[in-house]
């Protein structure tokens, strides 16, 4: 799993440092307070290759029993995190679906997944449940 440095943008596409936005999320000092950073983040854990984090917010009902990147760390570079719309998934509601698009390249070959995202927050902690997605 490699580092992020903490003065860098961060990957999710906001214009905060690592450690002013996702980074935060993914060290644990705090956690995401809406369903978008809880998208957001997972999305700059897959950048950096942190099953970890990826797993601990993934929804138990849902979540694998482990998360192995290592096809992704060689073969996969992320470009670019584009968050089309939310709905509900604010620090009040209990659920929440974010839709994006994530930007990629497999060998060098431009791809794109495009994905409506279900969040659950349970006790406080947004979780990810599941996801409608299509690649391309």
């Amino acid at each position: 799993m490699s580092k992020k440095k903490h003065s860098s943008a961060c990957p999710c596409g906001l214009t905060a440092s690592y450690a002013d936005c996702c980074g935060r999320y993914i060290d644990g000092t705090q956690q995401a307070p809406t369903a978008e950073s809880l998208m957001r983040s997972r999305y700059a854990a897959y950048t950096m290759n942190n099953a970890d984090y990826l797993l601990a917010s993934w929804h138990a009902s849902t979540r694998p029993a482990e998360l192995d990147l290592s096809r992704e760390e060689r073969f996969v570079k992320w470009l670019a995190l584009d968050v089309l719309s939310t709905q509900a998934g604010s620090a009040e509601d209990d659920a929440g679906v974010v839709e994006f698009v994530a930007r990629y390249k497999v060998n060098g070959r431009a791809q794109r997944l495009h994905e409506v995202s279900r969040f659950r927050k349970e006790d406080g902690r947004w979780f990810y449940v599941d996801g409608d997605a299509e690649e391309g």
